[in-house]
């Protein structure tokens, strides 16, 4: 299989799955490296192909044109993260990202596809299980999710939410 016809292969995968794809997975399927997967998908990306990394694989991601999103500043402790995506997840939000400001490195995100209690129980999980420092220890514990939902009411009903807890940062 040549490496055109593979990257099609891969598309096709993540096309058909509901959940994200690992790279083990597809290099499995694929019989290549892990190492040739993470290529493929740069490859991918570099044409433009809605490709998320995710804590728990790869997805093809496109926005549905009648959603609505929203970036929320936070700040919470370690033991109020599962409390915080349940609050987003529960009012009907999804939280597609967590970003940071860095003061030397800049942006730093990564894609996190959110939607459901059983996602935020494997999240929180898995950062137990590897000792995980999660990103928002880089900058005091401020950063971002974008989060989306089928309405602006939706999202003005987590951001109430949010600033009930205390979790969301007011702009001053």
């Amino acid at each position: 299989m040549t490496g055109e016809e593979r990257r099609k292969k891969i598309i096709e995968i993540l096309q058909k799955s509901d959940e994200p794809v690992s790279g083990a997975e597809l290099a499995k399927t694929l019989n290549v490296s892990r190492q040739v997967i993470v290529q493929d998908i740069a490859l991918l990306r570099a044409v433009n192909r809605n490709i998320i990394s995710t804590t728990r694989g790869y997805v093809l991601y496109y926005q549905e044109v009648q959603k609505a999103n929203r970036c929320f500043p936070v700040r919470h402790t370690d033991d109020e993260i599962e409390d915080e995506l349940c609050i987003i997840v529960d009012n009907g939000g999804k939280v597609l990202d967590v970003i940071v400001m860095h003061d030397i490195y800049g942006e730093i995100s990564t894609g996190l596809i959110i939607k459901n209690r059983k996602d935020v129980y494997d999240f929180v999980e898995k950062l137990k299980a590897h000792r995980t420092t999660p990103l928002k220890e880089l900058t005091g514990g401020a950063h971002l999710h974008t989060v989306e939902a089928d309405s602006e009411g939706t999202l003005d009903a987590i951001e109430k939410k949010l600033r009930e807890k205390g979790y969301l940062v007011e702009e001053r």
